[in-house]
């Protein structure tokens, strides 16, 4: 079978299954309202994206990945009630963030990894950190007590931008600043002649 038909059945199962499992969990009661339906959407495609991010070899379709986890994300803090903080995601993340890499990564020599998996000799210790991080993470969503409100709590989004943009108008202006400094050194760093000085 070509390589081609099998991208595209394969690419057809996980978006078959992406929209059909939340649907079939609707239909048997387990998602009771069409927001956690779509919540249980949001959190597939940001688990999906965030494995290709790291399995994926092109490192250009990984940076594309991470923007589509950061999106999903962002979905995710709408349906919570948080506009205002699914607003600086896609603005911060989304728009600053991924782009900044994105540059870094085009601006870069090399663009596709090697043909084979590489793990580095820390492998087994992050795995290990991460099964401890993920038993700790379990234990504390257990013992915490997640009170329900009855109905959203209203974000007082005006009050918010007030306080950001009068009394801590100078961090936000330093991190722009900061930002603009690292594509400054991104872009000298990539144009810096071979032969040049280092």
């Amino acid at each position: 079978m070509p390589r081609g038909l099998l991208t595209v059945i394969a690419s057809m199962f996980v978006v078959g299954t992406a929209i059909g499992l939340p649907v079939l969990l609707f239909l048997l009661g387990l998602l009771k309202t069409p927001e956690d339906v779509l919540f249980f959407v949001f959190a597939e495609v940001l688990l999906v994206s965030a494995l290709l991010v790291v399995t994926m070899r092109d490192i250009i379709r990984c940076g594309l990945a991470m923007i589509v986890c950061f999106g999903a994300l962002a979905g995710i803090y709408v349906i919570a009630g948080a506009p205002l903080v699914a607003a600086a995601q896609v603005l911060v993340y989304i728009g600053a963030i991924s782009v900044l890499i994105l540059f870094a990564i085009m601006l870069t020599q090399t663009k596709a990894a090697p043909s084979s998996l590489v793990f580095q000799t820390q492998a087994v210790g992050a795995a290990l950190a991460a099964i401890l991080l993920a038993i700790i993470v379990v234990i504390t969503v257990g013992a915490t007590g997640w009170g329900a409100v009855d109905q959203r709590i209203h974000t007082a989004t005006d009050e918010l931008a007030t306080l950001l943009f009068n009394d801590y108008v100078l961090p936000f202006e330093v991190v722009s600043v900061l930002l603009l400094a690292a594509v400054i050194g991104g872009v000298f760093l990539a144009k810096r002649e071979e032969g040049g000085p280092s």
